[in-house]
Formats: structure tokens, C-alpha cells, sequence
């Protein structure tokens, strides 16, 4: 009998576990809780069944795919919950059942005690199907998989029917969310006992579909047992940190934040990243800016101020309360000159785009500043490869902050956020973010929060929910075409919630 209430959305826990931890655990768990490992597979089966159902209702005709752990075990408990509700099901077993052990194959007995039929691999009918269901591999995954898994999962992929994966999308990593060579694209993913960390960033997006969670009656006593190894982070979690004002505000109340960048020809990024800091809420915005771009920058904002900075002596500490630099910056003397004066300056600080460029050429570290790479310059950063910083985001985001200090945002799909203590991840965003000044706009918003007083940890936390479900919004009069500046009027509702 299924124990716990399926989560998903907004329910769904923000405790994220190692699958190491999972494996240990589970079944001192199960003990605990007056179980065994055996009703944690039936469980399993069943919580999957409820999600075949929700998720699929017109489904008359199921294929599922069995492999040999206990991801295996779950599929053989699917089957005979299906059978049983008059569910056409077809099951086919990769390699020998006779190989099954322990758990996984008391369940393959109880399928052939009730007339289920084993087939092979080979005889599958993907044609024939309304939804696959995938037990193939499960969380266990340490390596590529075989040449025969990825011409497996290429032609469930090519099937072009709806999948439902169990535990995770075979061929997904369950710590990092990298793909070993080849994984399953779901249509849903139903997980257990507890959230795995590769479910939420990296490749995930693209392969778990709508991701659904049962603790299996067992979820309280694992979590006093096991140690989180991540915590997602939601707007409706922080927004908080966003008080109503007291009525006799005034713009001092609220931080001076002075925006550097926009070196010649590169007038946008630093626009886009000081309207965003005013649309945060920053009592008062400055840019400092080439001559050049003085006029651009002001056309059509004029709530926006300039710094007069004529020589390289001039001392531009003394008026902001933050710092936000690299929009535009360029990498030639002046903007070296300027992330130097910045690193210098004592002052909380964001640093992105071409500030981490020559970062990474003249190594830093502070305590109160937010770095905000996306995988490419957290590869020179890391003297590293894009593809060796996204199989494993985590380990990319919490070495970066090791060296560099202070917070570090790692963006992209399932955006990281790491002070060196904790590391968070925010599910949030859209396709449509792949568009110029999206990270100018993110770098203003996290500057306009420092402004007003909240520490590093808590502004790029709160400025990643804010910028992924501004976008979100945007995105609702669709993705394709989505502009940066489109944000804005979303970032103004969003820094003032409802209560």
C-alpha cells in the first residue's frame, strides 16, 4: 500500500541526497519505519502506477522495460499493479530474469505467479505502445553505458511515444545530472525516498520530464539518517527577504549601486544591468561607462545617473554602497584597470561576463562578492574544458567558490548557487533565456539586493529566483524571441510580493 502522498511541483521536498546515501541508507530507513526493503519495491511499483495514471490517462497499452537491479524490481511491480487494473502490458526483460537476485527477483516470481508473460529486448513493440515505461538502470549508473544501452535507448527515444521513467531516465547520472553517452528523454520521472541532486540541473531538463517524488513511508526516518548533499531553492522560500517598506522611506534607505562596464561599441549590457538594479529596488543607480556610450546608456532612462571617472586616479568608492562590473566590460587596460579598483575596493560586489574573463588571468579572492559564470567561463576560470564543468556542476560550482570565496552562481540549466557551506539549486527558467543580457540583467538584479542590505548569500539566491521566474512569465506569451528587456516589468512584481 502506498505510504506517502505523491509530491511534485511546488510539494515536492528541498533536501537533495547522493544516490550513495540513498543506497546506505534505505533500508535502516525501512526499519525504522517498520518496513521492509521488499515493501519499499511494491511501494515503489505503486506510487508508479498512480503517476502512469495522472500522467497518462488515456493509456490503454503499456511496454515496459526491465533491468537487472532493483530499478528492475519497481518494473516487475508496475506490470502486475497494471495487469491487475486491466492494463494491456507488455514486458521484456534486457538479459537473462534467471539473473535477477534477492528483492528484484521475488518480484519477477510474483509476475509470473499471476500469468505475466517475460519476454526478451528484442521483441519489444514500440509501435504498439501508448507509454514505455522505463526500469532499465536506475540510479547506480558510475559509467558510460554499453554500446547495447545506447542503441537501446536511441531506439526508445526514436519510438516517439511517451515515457516514464523510474527513479531517473536510464543513462541520467543521479549526482550530477551529466548524461554518461546516451540517456532517455521522459515525459515524467517518479523518484524515491529521496530527490536526487542530477534531477535538477545540468541535462536533466531535457530527460526527466515532470519529475514526481514518493518517500515511500520512509522519508522522515531517511532523512534523519543521511546528509543532503544539496538544497533546492524556490522564490516562495525567500521572498521574505523583501519586506514591505516603512512609509517614510526615502532613496537612502535603500543602497547606492555604482554598474561598471560597457566598454566602446558595448553600450547594452550595462543599460540592461542598471535599469535591472533600479528595477530591484536600489535606491540610486550610477554607470560608469566609455565616453562613448554616455548617451546611449541615458537615452530613454533618465532615472539612471553617470560617473564622471576622467583618469585612472580618480577614486569611485566613495559614493556606491555595491559594485556590479563585467557588463560589456571589454578586456583591455581600462577594464583592468577597473576590476582592479574593484577587487581593491573593499566593497560587496558582483562580478560577470568579461569581469571573470580577466579574472581568470589574474586570480582573486574575496568574501563579499558574487561571481556569476555561466559554463564557459567557469571553464577558464578553472583552467578546465565546458564539457568536463558540466558533467559535474556540482563539483564545478564548489571548487570555483573554493578558490575564488565569497558566492558563486553557476548558470544554466538548474542554476548553482555555493558560499562554500551549502550549495543550492534553483529550478527556474526557460529556453527562451537563451538571448543576449539575460546575465546582465541577472548581474543588475543581484547588485540592486546587495544595495539594499541583504548579504551575498541571500541576494544571489533570491536574484536567481527572481530573474528564472521573471522569465518564466515573460515566457508565457512564448519562449522563441524572448528578450532580456522583457524581464523587466516582472522583476517589478516579483521584488514586490504579496503577503
Amino acid at each position: 500500500m502506498l505510504a506517502d502522498r505523491i509530491k511534485t511541483k511546488s510539494s515536492l521536498p528541498h533536501s537533495l541526497y547522493p544516490a550513495a546515501q540513498i543506497k546506505k541508507f534505505e533500508g535502516e530507513a525501512a526499519s525504522l519505519a517498520g518496513m521492509s526493503l521488499y515493501d519499499l519495491m511494491e511501494g515503489a511499483g505503486e506510487a508508479c502506477f498512480q503517476v502512469f495514471k495522472s500522467h497518462f490517462p488515456m493509456a490503454k497499452k503499456v511496454l515496459v522495460l526491465t533491468g537487472h537491479g532493483n530499478n528492475g524490481g519497481d518494473g516487475y511491480i508496475f506490470a502486475a499493479i497494471a495487469k491487475e487494473a486491466g492494463i494491456d502490458v507488455q514486458l521484456c526483460q534486457l538479459g537473462n530474469p534467471d539473473n535477477l537476485r534477492n528483492d528484484a527477483a521475488r518480484a519477477k516470481d510474483a509476475w509470473v505467479k499471476g500469468q505475466g508473460k517475460i519476454e526478451t529486448i528484442q521483441q519489444a513493440n514500440f509501435s504498439d505502445a501508448d507509454v514505455i515505461v522505463d526500469a532499465l538502470l536506475g540510479t547506480g549508473l558510475a559509467g558510460p553505458v554499453s554500446d547495447e544501452f545506447v542503441r537501446l535507448i536511441t531506439a526508445i527515444n526514436q519510438a516517439g511515444k511517451r515515457i516514464l521513467s523510474v527513479d531517473i531516465p536510464s543513462g541520467l547520472y543521479a549526482d550530477s545530472g551529466a548524461v554518461s553517452n546516451a540517456a532517455i528523454q521522459a515525459a515524467a520521472t517518479i523518484t524515491f525516498v529521496g530527490l536526487k541532486p542530477g534531477l535538477f540541473t545540468g541535462s536533466a531538463a531535457a530527460h526527466c520530464g515532470q519529475i514526481y517524488f514518493s518517500g515511500l513511508g520512509v522519508s522522515e526516518q531517511f532523512a534523519t539518517l543521511a546528509k543532503s548533499a544539496a538544497t533546492r531553492v524556490t522564490y516562495q522560500d525567500l521572498k521574505h527577504l523583501l519586506p514591505k517598506r516603512a512609509r517614510d522611506s526615502h532613496k537612502g534607505h535603500f543602497g547606492r549601486a555604482l554598474i561598471i562596464g560597457g566598454n566602446i561599441g558595448m553600450p547594452g549590457a550595462v543599460r540592461l544591468a542598471a535599469e535591472s538594479a533600479l528595477r530591484s529596488g536600489s535606491g540610486l543607480v550610477k554607470v560608469l561607462t566609455r565616453e562613448e556610450n554616455r548617451a546611449l546608456v541615458m537615452a530613454g532612462r533618465p532615472e539612471l545617473m553617470l560617473l564622471n571617472y576622467p583618469d585612472k586616479q580618480s577614486d569611485f568608492a566613495d559614493w556606491p554602497t555595491t559594485l556590479v562590473i563585467g557588463p560589456g566590460l571589454g578586456e583591455d587596460d581600462w577594464a583592468r584597470d577597473l576590476l582592479d579598483k574593484v577587487i581593491n575596493s573593499g566593497l560587496p560586489c558582483v562580478v560577470d561576463a568579461d569581469g571573470l574573463n580577466l579574472l581568470a588571468r589574474k586570480p582573486a579572492r574575496k568574501d563579499n562578492w558574487v561571481l556569476t559564470p555561466h559554463p564557459g567561463e567557469a571553464a577558464k576560470l578553472l583552467n578546465s574544458s565546458v564539457q568536463k564543468i558540466e558533467m559535474d556542476r556540482f563539483a564545478a560550482v564548489q571548487s570555483l567558490q573554493a578558490q575564488f570565496g565569497g558566492v558563486v552562481i553557476l548558470k544554466g540549466a538548474g542554476t548553482l548557487i555555493c558560499n562554500g557551506r551549502q550549495t543550492f539549486v534553483a529550478n527556474v527558467g526557460n529556453p527562451g533565456m537563451a538571448s543576449g543580457g539575460m546575465g546582465d540583467v541577472l548581474s543588475g538584479i543581484i547588485g540592486g539586493l546587495l544595495a539594499q542590505d541583504l548579504n551575498p548569500l541571500d541576494a544571489a539566491r533570491l536574484a536567481v529566483c527572481i530573474h528564472g521566474n521573471a522569465a518564466d512569465l515573460a515566457a508565457q506569451q512564448n519562449e522563441r524571441g524572448l528578450l532580456a528587456s522583457d524581464l523587466f516589468p516582472y522583476i517589478r512584481k516579483l521584488v514586490n510580493p504579496s503577503w
